[in-house]
């Protein structure tokens, strides 16, 4: 599955479920009692204007000096905690420019991306390659996950992913680059016998 297709599919999910959350929280907020008689035998049978609490309890817990600003304190939290949650889960899915020595001059981090996984994937050996460059001030952490075909070797693919960040690091001068390689081998597929 693409990283597109997960975010569009997450947010839809996200989405969805609130909607059915705020359509469930309003209808009963707005709804008459009818979903009173359906409760479990071991709740009390709440009246025409009663809560699903105990009113007894919780007029006792309402007389204490403590009671109003935590349930306040702990409502703003979770909602400003949520809602951060919300905004991180729909942030746009724009990569950060990386401006280069050249004047007016950028370069988007996925198009590095792009590119270190071309030139990885061309490598002898590697059957694909998945490539993630995070940017931070004047650094470049470029992670590469490098799948080796069954019969090739890391001896005889790390020379060649060596000289690909070398060439990296001398393309982007202003910045250090610190690569990191994970190699794994791609299994031989058994055919399967009907």
């Amino acid at each position: 599955m693409t990283q597109r297709l997960r975010t569009g599919l997450n947010r839809a999910v996200l989405a969805s479920a609130g909607l059915v959350l705020l359509l469930g929280g309003a209808w009963l907020a707005v709804a008459p009692a009818s979903w009173a008689p359906r409760l479990p035998g071991r709740w009390p049978d709440p009246g025409t204007y009663t809560t699903l609490l105990d009113t007894e309890r919780l007029t006792a817990l309402r007389t204490h000096g403590w009671w109003t600003p935590t349930v306040m304190a702990a409502s703003i939290a979770a909602t400003v905690l949520f809602a951060l949650w919300c905004a991180g889960q729909l942030r746009g899915g724009s990569r950060p420019l990386v401006p280069l020595p050249a004047p007016g001059s950028a370069l988007r981090t996925r198009a590095l991306e792009d590119v270190l996984t071309q030139h990885a994937a061309a490598i002898g050996g590697v059957a694909r390659c998945r490539t993630r460059v995070l940017a931070r001030r004047r650094h470049l952490h470029v992670r590469m996950h490098v799948w080796l075909h069954p019969s090739a070797t890391p001896a005889a693919v790390l020379p060649a992913l060596t000289a690909l960040a070398a060439q990296t690091e001398t393309a982007i001068t202003p910045y250090r680059v610190r690569t990191e390689v994970r190699l794994a081998v791609r299994s031989h597929r058994m055919p399967h016998v009907r």
